[in-house]
């Protein structure tokens, strides 16, 4: 049987411990106190009937099933939203009315010529759309296959997430996600309690503990449900994380539901061996998915400008067509005057309605017609699917590279959609998670202060960059830097989690000849006892699972220097202590009281104990904000010292904490527990006011033992990312559900935070609203909230005004609550304008849904290039509603499938579970594929990857498209106004200057490939360089490589190559006989001759505009012209009834001339000159940043980013460049 495969030490362990009875657990009930007397009313009419999915009334209510489809298309709306997509575009509006009116004789060219590409093009990109989003579906395939075990008909059996039903009870497992928002109903434990980490939910690593109800913590088996039938009337599907409204109805008797006992979907079962649960929200009703938002179509800023461009162009044609027209009309009516014939050839006496002399005006109107056809190649159709070819092999770039791969976890870069490369070059605003993003979710114990001594001779990442930032020897005497090497010259030992402290003063027992060795000893007491860890022995070997990385961080570090943790029960805590007297190992017993638990409010946490000698001491911990206040006087000797030290550490990005302790007095802790008693069972609104005011009783006259210090462990290479993106223009804003403290601390750890820097802090957390809260009026809290927040904003952007001449940086810090009334449409405004003042912004609580709303605010105030980036299913919404989604995959961010027998053992990525039993079964088994990057844009397995991404791929891919694009409008036009000079020359008579099949094969045969191996080749400077001159990305970010100017000029340099390309042909070889018999140039030379110009010279326009050479682009480019002759030695030797002007007109009219080879040689020369010119002088005198790179490169000398060697005008130039981009 399922149900009972895991067994042994997890249950046993549950059955030990009642950890309902200690205070810290058993106030969780009263902790969340909801308003009831809404069930049943507009938002809260939800209705679960637990355990009978399939009565008759619960089938009525017809609840979503637990299918979730992250897809864009489904298989009915594919073809309407794929063609929608497509013929957004206005190019491909033009060609498909073009295609259709090809049909009529208005068409001066065949049907086909015109429709093949077309069809060619929509297809193609269809196909890819298709594959894209086939991979989205493949991905929800696996989710929604996942295994859980279900109750159906007297037992458990497996069943799919996606068969799930509201009311089914469902069993997990530990270190298994839950399959749907669940109610608690029983656990391992036999009190109900189980730990959920909810990092993909909120972003927080700690571990959260959720209680069941006394009425339902008994069902614990298979026969305990067959009876089991409730009623849960609770609030319908809403994205709120931090609240929970319901009703159980059980045995007759309802029972008031909290946020307690709700699992929510994609939170992980941790320390648990098994819950019981019944499943409330399914599919995209669950809170999750409640915060996501649907996949959108994202389009790039140059995506969006090269739409105008085609407006433009489709004007031009317009505008052309009319003057065509307009004259065409004109002539017309000239033809019969007076009864007689003008143009007596034409027969204008017997014509058809397209010529006709006596309705001119008609025949102008048809020709119109005619010319929106006939220049029809002014708008590029194979751009579009030319860019989609050269964005495919881009990305295959991005997930080749190998200085993107972690090997660690064997994850290279994952480009998920390549519709966004280029705008990779253009990000402005970076908006980042911080915890499994920026940091690695651990915590390292790496310093201490005891006794106003400084241990730990270790030194952290920020201390490091600061030194390298500036260049300065490390002080005597910094508590910091007194080590050679990173291991200070102790012995390193084997690497331990959370451990990394390195002091030969105090390890290996060496504390007793310290000073102060009671103190010592005290102190490492405090971190042995005062927590809720709980101890896991396994083939002899202790672990913990705690509540906190930073609780487990200082468990561990006890028992490395001595104090070694190993045993809790209900009312004790065992210790394997190091005596200083005997100095042998001796196991001691403390009797645990009460556990006066850690709340934000408080910022600190207690135990009350007695130790074997009967003295009753209360232990404590907290932040030294309201730690030195609680001294007493004769506990303040270490006071000064460890003030510093704690300013050291913090200056560090150590996460500090201060230690005391102090004996209590038996009458004393009597009286004091009478009260607090009072206090926990009170039942009054001001419960926890109670509760906080007793804690506060006791926790007073504290003795200061000192304070440690740990590390949230960066990932590799984070400061040096975010100082290099800095240095590039980019501005970066941390958004975590993390609190205010710790995400400050990360951000002086990440370099996010400086010393010197301003910090505004906009917060509710006041005495003045706890006094309103306790009074439960919400409109006046509501009123009060809005109008303090307004004064904070106005309070800062006054602060900002005032230093404007003052070169002082600030950072904006902001909690979750404040963020509410700040993303108010009254105050959005000006809480924008403050934030984009600030060189940093942070925004602590932030729910997942207050991530989006502030990355669509900042991409919708500042009209800048936003990126997201995070790793968990509470970063979906902000990775969605920036321009770019960037998702992290760590180390448990794989999706792991296994369908094996299995005996004895699974392997977890977090370790490893003993099975009891020979049980054989055949199971899935899944350990998480982050929600984040399942709906990210881009995949990356380190946040330092993020530096390359953008400032290498970026810069390169932006740069691309930019030239890309600019080169295809100019072909283009170069190419159709030259059929626009020729209609001029024959009368503007309609007639095409080209063979229909040149015309059609000159965007997709003969300047297509090249210009495609620009997109993907080319470089303006080298991975490294632009590494190393990150300053180099402001070209993107300010595009200057596809503004208007440049655009323009890219026009006006495709009109000028036709002027020359057309009216130097003519001129040159009409006048004149073209062959050695004396026959002139005749319509079907002409073309054949012009075109090759054409060809060749767009091809060498591309050789001069190509940076970095490869034998590709070498190949493509002089292949497209070799081509362009073979093939009309081939297409000419076909009968003429098919080839018809092309007939053998290379081999036996322009290939014996001299006049053609020479003609074409010199008017190419003649097309390439202005360009050429143009940069010359561009490079000499106003050279952009790469020109003044490549200019250095070339000569063999390594710059700075503000040399000194460069003229001054540049070199003012890009100083106040770089003052603009420290102002901003």
């Amino acid at each position: 049987m399922a149900g009972g495969r895991r067994r042994g030490r997890g249950r046993g362990r549950g059955r030990g411990i009642r950890f309902s009875k200690l205070y810290s657990f058993s106030c969780i009930r009263s902790s969340l106190r909801e308003d009831r007397s809404q069930i049943g009313q507009k938002g809260y009419t939800r209705v679960v009937y637990c355990n009978d999915p399939d009565n008759p009334e619960a089938v009525q209510l017809n609840y979503r099933g637990n299918y979730v489809s992250t897809t864009k298309y489904t298989a009915v709306n594919f073809l309407p939203k794929s063609l929608f997509e497509q013929f957004r575009r206005v190019a491909n509006i033009y060609f498909l009315i073009v295609a259709c009116v090809s049909f009529s004789p208005l068409a001066p060219y065949s049907a086909l010529s015109v429709l093949a590409p077309l069809l060619v093009v929509i297809g193609a990109t269809m196909a890819k759309e298709a594959v894209e989003d086939g991979r989205r579906r493949k991905q929800d395939i696996e989710a929604n296959n996942r295994r859980v075990e279900v109750y159906k008909n007297n037992s458990f059996c497996v069943t799919k997430w996606k068969d799930l039903r509201v009311g089914d009870i469902v069993k997990v497992y530990k270190d298994e996600f839950f399959p749907a928002d669940l109610f608690l109903l029983s656990s391992s434990y036999e009190d109900g309690i189980c730990y959920v980490e909810t990092s993909n939910l909120d972003g927080e690593t700690n571990l959260k503990l959720k209680h069941a109800l006394e009425e339902t913590s008994s069902l614990h088996d298979e026969k305990s449900f067959q009876q089991f039938k409730a009623v849960i009337n609770c609030e319908d599907p809403n994205e709120d994380l931090y609240s929970f409204v319901g009703t159980l109805s059980y045995g007759g008797t309802p029972h008031e539901l909290s946020l307690q006992q709700i699992l929510l979907r994609d939170s992980k079962l941790r320390n648990t061996d098994h819950v019981y649960g019944v499943v409330i929200f399914t599919g995209h009703d669950t809170k999750v998915m409640q915060n996501a938002t649907d996949p959108p179509s994202k389009r790039t800023k140059i995506e969006r400008r090269m739409d105008k461009i085609v407006y433009i162009l489709f004007s031009t044609l317009v505008l052309i067509s009319f003057i065509g027209s307009f004259f065409f009309g004109i002539e017309t009516r000239k033809d019969i005057s007076s009864g007689k014939y003008r143009r007596w050839y034409l027969q204008p006496d017997d014509t058809t309605v397209f010529y006709d002399p006596q309705r001119p005006i008609l025949a102008a109107f048809l020709h119109f017609l005619t010319g929106l056809m006939l220049y029809g190649y002014l708008i590029p159709i194979s751009l579009y699917v030319s860019i989609e070819i050269v964005k495919v092999l881009q990305s295959i770039f991005i997930n080749q590279d190998q200085d993107m791969y972690y090997e660690e976890t064997d994850k290279p870069a994952h480009a998920r959609t390549s519709n966004l490369n280029e705008e990779l070059g253009q990000v402005n605003t970076i908006l980042s998670d911080k915890t499994g993003t920026l940091t690695c979710n651990s915590m390292e114990f790496v310093k201490c202060s005891i006794a106003g001594t400084a241990y730990g001779r270790g030194m952290t990442e920020v201390e490091r960059a600061l030194i390298r930032r500036n260049d300065r020897p490390r002080e005597v005497g910094d508590v910091s830097s007194d080590f050679q090497g990173d291991s200070g010259g102790v012995d390193m030992g084997k690497s331990i989690k959370g451990f990394n402290f390195r002091d030969e003063r105090i390890m290996h027992g060496q504390w007793v000849n310290e000073p102060h060795p009671v103190v010592i000893q005290n102190f490492f007491r405090v971190l042995a006892i005062c927590h809720t860890a709980i101890p896991d022995i396994n083939e002899g070997e202790i672990s913990y699972e705690a509540e906190s990385p930073d609780e487990a961080a200082f468990v561990i570090a006890a028992r490395e220097l001595g104090f070694e943790f190993f045993s809790r029960t209900q009312t004790c805590i065992s210790l394997h202590e190091l005596d200083h007297k005997s100095g042998r190992k001796v196991d001691r017993t403390y009797k645990l009281l009460h556990v006066l638990e850690f709340k934000s409010s408080r910022k600190r946490m207690s135990v009350i104990v007695k130790n074997p000698e009967n003295r009753l001491l209360l232990l404590s911990k907290g932040a030294d904000s309201v730690m030195f206040e609680r001294l007493s006087k004769e506990g303040r000797m270490f006071e000064a010292q460890t003030r510093d030290h704690i300013k050291r550490y913090a200056e560090a990005g150590l996460r500090t904490l201060v230690l005391t302790y102090r004996e209590l007095d038996e009458e004393e802790y009597k009286a004091w527990e009478e009260e607090f008693s009072r206090a926990k069972t009170s039942v009054a609104a001001d419960h926890d006011a109670l509760v906080d005011a007793a804690c506060d009783k006791i926790e007073r006259d504290l003795i200061l033992l000192g304070a440690t210090a740990v590390e949230d462990k960066l990932q590799k290479g984070v400061p040096e990312c975010i100082d290099r993106l800095a240095q590039a223009g980019i501005k970066i804003w941390v958004l975590t559900g993390d609190k205010m403290e710790t995400a400050i601390n990360i951000g002086y750890a990440c370099s996010l935070l400086r010393q010197g820097m301003k910090q505004i802090v906009i917060t509710l957390d006041s005495q003045e609203f706890d006094v309103l809260r306790k009074q439960g009026n919400n409109e006046a809290i509501a009123k009060a909230s809005f109008e303090s927040i307004r004064k904070q904003i106005m309070e800062g952007n006054s602060q900002l005004s005032s230093a404007k001449e003052n070169p002082v940086s600030f950072a904006l810090i902001i909690d979750g609550e404040s963020l509410g009334f700040a993303l108010n449409k009254n105050l959005e405004k000006s809480f924008l304008e403050l934030a984009i003042g600030c060189a940093s912004v942070i925004c602590c609580r932030s729910s997942p849904k207050q991530k989006a709303l502030v990355t669509r605010l900042v991409k919708m105030g500042t009209g800048e290039t936003t990126l997201a980036i995070g790793d968990g299913a509470n970063d979906v919404g902000m990775l969605q509603e920036a321009h770019i989604g960037v998702g992290i995959s760590g180390v448990e961010g794989m999706q792991v499938q296994a369908s094996k027998q299995v005996e004895v053992q699974i392997t977890f990525n977090s370790g490893k579970e003993d099975l009891v039993g020979p049980d054989y079964f055949n199971r899935d088994i899944y350990l998480r594929k982050k929600e984040a990057v399942m709906s990210s844009d881009f995949a990356i397995a380190q946040f330092r990857f993020l530096e390359r991404l953008l400032l290498v791929h970026g810069h390169w891919c932006y740069r691309r498209i930019s030239m890309m694009i600019c080169y295809f409008f100019y072909k283009n036009i170069a190419f159709g106004f030259t059929l626009f000079w020729f209609e001029a020359y024959a009368s503007f008579s309609g007639q095409p200057a080209y063979n229909d099949w040149y015309m059609s094969f000159y965007n997709v045969f003969f300047t297509s490939l090249p210009v495609i191996a620009l997109g993907v080749f080319d470089q303006d400077v080298s991975a490294r360089l632009c590494l190393k001159y990150p300053l180099l990305y402001q070209e993107g970010v300010q595009n200057i490589l596809f503004s208007w100017p440049r655009i323009v000029g890219w026009m006006l340099n495709g009109v000028i190559s036709s002027i020359i390309i057309f009216f130097f042909t003519t001129k040159s070889i009409i006048p004149q006989a073209f062959r050695r018999d004396g026959q002139v140039t005749d319509f079907e030379v002409l073309g054949a001759t012009m075109y090759t110009i054409v060809v060749w010279a767009v091809n060498c326009q591309m050789a001069l505009s190509i940076n970095y050479f490869t034998w590709i682009q070498h190949f493509f480019i002089w292949g497209s012209i070799i081509f362009w002759y073979i093939f009309l030695v081939i297409y000419g030797s076909i009968s003429p009834t098919v080839s018809t002007t092309a007939y053998r007109v290379l081999v036996e009219a322009c290939a014996p001339s001299v006049l053609y080879w020479l003609a074409t040689l010199l008017v190419v020369i003649s097309t390439l000159l202005p360009y050429y010119s143009y940069r010359a002088f561009q490079t000499r005198f106003r050279p952009l940043y790469h020109d003044i790179i490549q200019q250095k490169r070339s000569e063999g000398l390594e710059i700075d980013d503000t040399p000194n060697d460069l003229p001054s005008r540049v070199r003012d130039k890009m100083h106040h460049l770089k003052m603009g981009l420290r102002r901003s």
